[in-house]
């Protein structure tokens, strides 16, 4: 009697991977993925002839990277030490909200927590998840260091919220944090004009290199930052 024929696990080229994530990555190419690629974020298999051939897992690593990029706008270094963390068997404790594709290649239980967090706020949540009062959050929004979309508050503003009510402790309020604002908005306009290069062409893995750069570039305005006041503080006499 004839044994049934044994399939290996399916390979695909990177044609295949394409059509099975254009529906939720319209824009999605070929230069793109071996972007990702150059970067680390997926390793597929090579045939001798030096072809790429992609297995499912490598799909679902795309589906978490991309997520991730689009909805979070993370870096991909940080996303890279995620994988790496799920690859070691870890359980990345400070993975962001709103994934809105689920990937499979983390437990059902991490999915659906992604999924939780990823709620926006009315202003009465915001201020039981910051702890800030009603005339702290006024303040807030009337100098610009938060604001909402049809009355819904996003991760950002609860960060400043949790933020100013720690300073607002020290005496320090929303009129004095001004600077900031004016800072974050020049920092940005650095940020812009050092992508805008890349940012002008148009096709995907351009703007994926643009995206990059520009989280990186923030990574350090902020290293920069820090250091600078820290330099300052290190010279009071205390």
């Amino acid at each position: 009697m004839a044994q049934p024929e044994r399939r290996g696990p399916q390979v695909l080229n990177i044609g295949e991977v394409l059509a099975q994530l254009s529906g939720d990555f319209p824009g999605m190419s070929a230069s793109k993925i071996r972007f990702l690629e150059e970067k680390g974020l997926i390793n597929p298999r090579r045939t001798p002839a030096g072809y790429r051939q992609y297995a499912e897992s490598d799909v679902e690593r795309l589906r978490f990277v991309l997520a991730l990029q689009r909805d979070q706008y993370l870096p991909l270094k940080v996303i890279k030490d995620y994988l790496d963390a799920i690859d070691r068997g870890e359980r990345p404790e400070n993975l962001p909200p709103g994934v809105v594709v689920s990937p499979r290649i983390v437990s059902d239980e991490l999915a659906a927590e992604l999924q939780n967090r990823g709620r926006k706020f009315s202003e009465e949540q915001l201020r039981a998840e910051s702890g800030a009062s009603v005339p702290l959050l006024q303040s807030l929004l009337s100098f610009g260091l938060v604001s909402h979309s049809n009355g819904k508050f996003d991760e950002h503003a609860l960060q400043v919220a949790r933020a100013c009510v720690q300073l607002e402790g020290h005496g320090l309020e929303p009129r004095h944090l001004r600077p900031f604002q004016a800072a974050a908005e020049r920092e940005f306009g650095l940020v812009e004009r050092a992508v805008a290069p890349l940012a002008s062409r148009r096709d995907s893995a351009s703007q994926a290199r643009a995206a990059e750069a520009a989280r990186e570039i923030s990574d350090l305005c902020l290293i920069l930052h820090r250091a600078l006041v820290q330099d300052r503080i290190s010279r009071m006499d205390i």
